[in-house]
């Protein structure tokens, strides 16, 4: 007899079991014997918070789209949430959750969207994407180069959709800056230098209190270190701003311009740094996190690479003019390049003009997105190793292509970051 399974269970059972499919990749209705699956994503959104919420809304306002999970350790987001898209949707479609384990576990989801803390990013997306689902994963990528190498591994071995919330590579201007620098318009390189906001936090509540009625601080705290609970610390500014849960916008804004340095230099290993040195100043209360950075290195080629905050830009300086890349707008010098038009034999970039967009076809067209899982290894593992030039105040030479550190056993030990039990990657 001829047993028939629902499309997303039929998937995920051959994900469980290790199954490969060449071709198609995505499964025609006439073999499954209903809707063809691209019809509509069900997409589950895990943290829900600032960032969480526009996540959210934006996945919503994608074409045959439907929220049908939202969770969250805070009761009143997940529950208001939930209660919201019920009564957008007309019924009982959206579910909230406490426990992202119990939302993963759904065989009926095809997306999640993961906009939780930082030091939640990478768990919550290995959990979702070994259970068979695509993931939207917000900026910055891991807390350690182990953590990016181990999300990279499960995205390729299980075939899953992956999307680095890193939207200036959905702008246009940002193409088309990376576009010049591809095609050589400024010459030869002979500098790059990025910056990213910063604030002076050197503050935050060490005080502890008693947790507040409807968190599951337990549960939001997950992988980092027990500490007690504070009035700062799970709010979005302790989020960023503490060591245990984040670097700082080191990485929390820095992911953004160093992205578009990537790409405006190949999107391969020759785009990052191969040397890094450098300081910076700490918070000393409970946002300790580096708020100033100074990180100076070079390229394999030679070129030297400058990252401090300050701004929001990818500067590449070249023999024949200079470039200024940033979420605001493109400057040039001599500014005649901003004129430049980009012929049909030259380096065309991936073209997207909505980041969301982009990821929910994917998910229906099973193709790479704009910014897939191992740019944002690369991008993310400068941040990882500016971080662990500060700490060891020492210069940290880097194989790209290997990817590890050398020659330096002390610095070596910082590229993992030991989790609590029983979390794991």
């Amino acid at each position: 007899m001829r047993q028939k399974f629902p499309r997303r269970g039929f998937l995920r059972r051959a994900v469980a079991t290790g199954a490969v499919f060449a071709a198609p990749s995505i499964v025609p209705s006439s073999v499954l014997g209903e809707e063809a699956p691209s019809n509509q994503i069900a997409v589950g959104c895990i943290g829900v918070g600032g960032r969480g919420t526009g996540l959210m809304h934006e996945a919503a306002g994608c074409p045959n789209t439907k929220i049908v999970a939202v969770c969250d350790v805070f009761e009143d987001r997940r529950e208001n949430h939930a209660r919201h898209w019920n009564q957008h949707y007309g019924g009982n479609v959206c579910k909230a959750y406490r426990d992202l384990r119990e939302l993963i576990a759904r065989d009926d989801i095809d997306a999640v969207t993961i906009g939780t803390p930082d030091h939640w990013h990478v768990p919550a997306a290995l959990l979702a994407v070994r259970s068979g689902k695509d993931v939207y994963v917000e900026k910055p990528l891991g807390l350690s180069i182990e953590q990016n190498l181990a999300i990279r591994r499960e995205v390729e071995r299980y075939g899953r959709i992956f999307q680095y919330g890193t939207q200036q590579r959905s702008m246009a201007h940002i193409r088309f800056g990376c576009e010049l620098v591809r095609n050589g318009r400024l010459g030869k390189i002979q500098a790059v230098e990025v910056t990213a906001p910063s604030y002076g936090f050197e503050a935050g509540s060490l005080e502890p209190i008693p947790v507040p009625k409807g968190l599951d601080y337990d549960l939001w705290l997950g992988p980092a270190p027990w500490r007690p609970y504070t009035k700062d610390r799970c709010t979005c500014w302790g989020a960023y701003w503490v060591l245990d849960n984040a670097h700082g916008f080191i990485g929390g804004w820095g992911a953004h311009p160093l992205t578009d340095m990537v790409w405006a230099l190949g999107d391969d290993a020759a785009a990052v740094p191969v040397e890094y040195e450098g300081t910076g100043k700490f918070g000393t209360g409970l946002f300790d996190a580096p708020y100033d950075w100074d990180i100076r290195g070079k390229f394999a080629n030679g070129v030297p690479f400058h990252f401090t905050p300050g701004g929001d830009c990818a500067h590449f300086i070249g023999e024949q003019g200079q470039i200024w890349i940033s979420r605001g707008g493109l400057r040039a010098e001599p500014p005649s390049l901003l004129q430049e038009k980009i012929g049909p034999n030259e380096i065309r970039l991936y073209e997207s003009r909505s980041h969301m967009g982009n990821f929910i076809d994917c998910v229906r067209s099973r193709q790479r997105t704009v910014a897939p899982v191992d740019v944002a290894v690369l991008s993310d593992n400068i941040t990882q190793l500016s971080m662990i030039a500060i700490l060891t105040g020492r210069k940290i030479r880097w194989d790209p292509n290997k990817e590890e550190i050398l020659d330096d056993p002390g610095a070596t030990q910082l590229v993992s970051r030991a989790m609590r039990t029983p979390w794991h990657l």
